[in-house]
């Protein structure tokens, strides 16, 4: 399908106008920028001011990630600007941002009775939806796959307005004209795009407007030849300084600061607490009454905090999860539970209850752990509330928060803010709803920040998970796999978030209408990138009465654990050496296959064996065409506060890279990331209430403990894919593995030496 301009976006009028995005029929939004004094708006994505200054308007959620250099680096590279030039701003809410990738990857949430109609990046339903419902939504690394193009036609359409604008004053055709370095030039004559702004915003674009011969990507990143970064991430520099806002940096006139106390998990009611025990504290302002939780305002976070300890509320709850009951309900799927093919290979394979080689793992809870706890500004007059909030789902917290206080919509602004840090974990937006809550009941402006216990508590984990893989062997001297069955016994969290995302439902309201539903999203990773020719994927749903939700890598996490351990036990079973095992069955996706092989030369692999602390993992995320590929060796072995990780070596091809820094850094620290997942980031409930309280409880990495890590790129023109997952899906596996060289025990259940060495 051509895409052209006005296949996104046609840019808005000098001041002001519409954008007209087009699906099965034009559609029209009110002008998403609006350019102040001296600025003039040429798309829904940029303004040129007439000092220069070339703002960017970014509509993913920057939580560390790099979103805010990477989008705009696009642009800027198209345009043909100067970097230094270059500023961000969160873009407004608006269909015009709509992100079709993620709408139709998501379709099973918002359209669980017919999803296979708005499957297809190209789906005309997906596309409808999500610019219909301005769902712009920051999740599943689909930044690129949803907005590269939109990126590329407005740089090139200002780029040709600013041309036009010079060849006008030079009385020379303006495809003659080049743009570089925020100059347009034709011959010795050139203008900077400071002169031209205001002229250039009035001219009429191509359609389509003439794009640069190729994508841009960074070249001559391999070995010796790494190029230099000439595009530097634009957060870093406040973020050193300290001038990077945060939601809970915002300071209003007026503002008081809120602490609040939630109830045990799940469907606790607040039934008592006693205000008078907090009448010698100073400072505060008043407390609000939620059904489900006791918030207190003062003039100082810390005296709101102290008062709710004083008031001592009490709850009622009607289900208290318990770990136990979880691991039984597993348990008990995994044996006895009815499953659902989610995706079959060949024939499929049915060992009969007789396989060749079978073995299980279990896959607790992971949190998400985010540095900065839930924080939101709220301001609520005349019927409309002001939001300074961190969130990925943008307009769901907005019908949230209108939901709560009973207005439209349309009176609710939010002003976005970056997080300190997220996992998915700002998919969520309870918070939102409270401070709104709060703000209208104390009538004044109001900052909610929860205590890092009421995130330990209020988080909902990545669902834990029993698998069941069984296999068929050759037999004799072939050491081939002729087929392999993945039974996964967990909730089916997808479902159950959507209708929390989607429909604004309570969790025990989403668990209840989620249960015993196949989940697909549930076992992404499962079907193996091995040349296995018959394969079964089954999902069994298991109810845990847990709310849970989605994480970075989501069910990644737990598939490629198992998986991998299971090929390297596989493996060990036929006598055969990690490597050589897996390369035989890898013809299918030579592009893993090399990134094995040079993980496997970079770490001087050495078999394994030997107690020789080494153990390799491979995995991809994706189609077999433009899904990012990761092979990681790690060498650890069994010290005296646990395990020991010395070194992690990983080979990567995520195709075409836009910008080499960010990437090695989404690697190296996904890297860390899954650390965290194999050593720690886990808790256990008991009477409704998380046994870790703390981030101390959580047994996560310090610097100390991080390996030597090195990462090498593999250098590849496909389609770009999302680097952010694959290190924290890859790790826990090479270490288990690396754990199982080094001590000869196995261990099947993550995070690792949960149950014991």
């Amino acid at each position: 399908m051509q895409v052209t301009r006005r296949g996104l976006v046609t840019g808005a009028a000098v001041g002001g106008g519409v954008v007209v995005a087009w699906m099965l029929f034009p559609r029209s939004y009110t002008s998403p920028l609006e350019p102040v004094r001296g600025e003039y708006a040429f798309d829904a994505w940029l303004r040129i001011s007439d000092s220069g200054v070339i703002t960017i308007a970014v509509p993913q959620l920057e939580m560390g990630q790099g979103v805010t250099t990477l989008l705009p680096q696009v642009i800027a590279a198209e345009l043909g600007a100067d970097w230094r030039q270059i500023a961000v701003e969160p873009a407004p809410v608006s269909g015009a941002y709509a992100n079709v990738p993620l709408a139709a990857k998501w379709a099973p949430m918002w359209m669980p009775f017919a999803p296979g109609l708005a499957g297809g990046e190209d789906s005309l339903l997906a596309r409808r939806y999500a610019e219909g419902t301005r769902f712009n939504a920051t999740a599943d690394g689909t930044a690129l796959a949803a907005y590269e193009d939109a990126c590329r036609l407005a740089g090139a359409s200002a780029r040709a307005m600013l041309a036009q604008a010079a060849a006008r004053r030079w009385a020379v055709a303006w495809e003659e004209c080049e743009a570089a370095d925020g100059f347009i030039l034709h011959g010795d004559k050139r203008l900077s795009f400071a002169e031209l702004a205001a002229d250039a915003a009035g001219e009429l674009p191509p359609d389509p407007p003439p794009l640069r011969p190729a994508s841009y990507g960074e070249e001559g990143i391999a070995g010796e030849t790494e190029a230099l970064i000439t595009f530097p991430r634009l957060d870093l520099p406040a973020k050193v300084d300290g001038s990077y806002q945060f939601a809970g940096d915002i300071r209003l006139p007026g503002m008081v600061f809120a602490a609040i106390r939630h109830g045990p998990l799940d469907k606790a009611e607040l039934t008592d607490f006693n205000p008078f025990n907090a009448r010698g504290i100073r400072g505060i302002v008043g407390a609000v009454k939620g059904k489900r939780w006791l918030a207190v305002a003062a003039t100082s976070w810390w005296a709101a905090e102290r008062a709710l300890d004083a008031m001592q509320p009490r709850f009622r709850v009607e289900h208290m999860v318990d770990s136990e009951r979880i691991d039984q309900a597993l348990d008990d799927a995994l044996r006895r539970g009815e499953g659902h093919v989610v995706e079959e290979r060949g024939s499929g394979f049915d060992s009969q209850g007789k396989p060749d080689f079978a073995r299980r793992y279990e896959i607790g809870c992971a949190v998400h752990a985010t540095l900065e706890t839930a924080s939101a500004t709220a301001r609520f007059a005349d019927g409309r509330l002001e939001l300074w909030l961190a969130t990925q789902a943008p307009e769901r917290a907005r019908q949230a928060a209108a939901g709560a206080l009973g207005i439209p919509v349309e009176q609710v602004i939010l002003y976005p803010m970056p997080a300190g840090g997220s996992f998915d974990r700002r998919l969520e937006h309870d918070h939102a709803i409270e401070v709104a809550l709060i703000a209208r009941e104390l009538g004044q402006p109001v900052q909610l920040v929860w205590s890092r216990w009421q995130e330990m508590l209020g988080d909902r984990p990545r669902a834990p998970a029993h698998i069941l893989l069984t296999s068929g062997i050759a037999q004799g001297e072939d050491t081939t796999i002729t087929g392999l069955k993945v039974r996964i016994a967990a909730p089916p969290a997808n479902l159950e978030f959507g209708r929390r995302l989607f429909d604004n439902r309570t969790s025990w309201a989403a668990v209840r209408d989620s249960a015993g539903q196949a989940d697909v999203m549930a076992c992404e990773g499962a079907m193996p990138p091995y040349a296995i020719p018959d394969v079964t994927v089954e999902h069994v749903p298991a109810e845990i009465g847990l709310p849970v939700s989605r994480m970075r890598g989501n069910a990644h996490g737990y598939t490629a654990f198992a998986m991998e351990c299971f090929i390297d036990e596989l493996a060990a079973r036929r006598g055969l050496e990690p490597l050589s095992f897996r390369m035989a069955m890898l013809g299918s996706d030579p592009r893993l296959a090399e990134c094995l092989q040079r993980a496997a030369s970079l770490a001087e692999w050495n078999g394994g064996a030997d107690q020789s602390g080494q153990g390799l993992a491979c995995h991809r995320i994706g189609d077999t065409q433009s899904g990012g590929r990761i092979a990681c060796v790690a060498e650890a072995r069994r010290g005296e506060a646990g395990i020991e990780v010395s070194r992690m070596v990983a080979a990567v091809d995520i195709g075409r890279i836009v910008n080499l820094d960010i990437a090695r850094q989404q690697i190296e620290g996904g890297l860390v990331f899954g650390l965290a997942m194999a050593l720690g980031a886990s808790t256990r409930y008991a009477a409704g209430l998380p046994l870790a309280q703390r981030l101390a409880d959580l047994d996560l990495p310090r610097l100390a403990d991080c390996p030597d890590i090195e990462v090498e790129f593999i250098v590849s023109n496909a389609t770009p894919a999302d680097p952010g997952e694959l290190g924290a899906v890859v790790a826990a596996p090479a270490i288990a593995n690396a754990l199982h060289s080094a001590t000869g025990v196995r261990v099947r259940r993550l995070p690792l030496l949960s149950g014991g060495l």
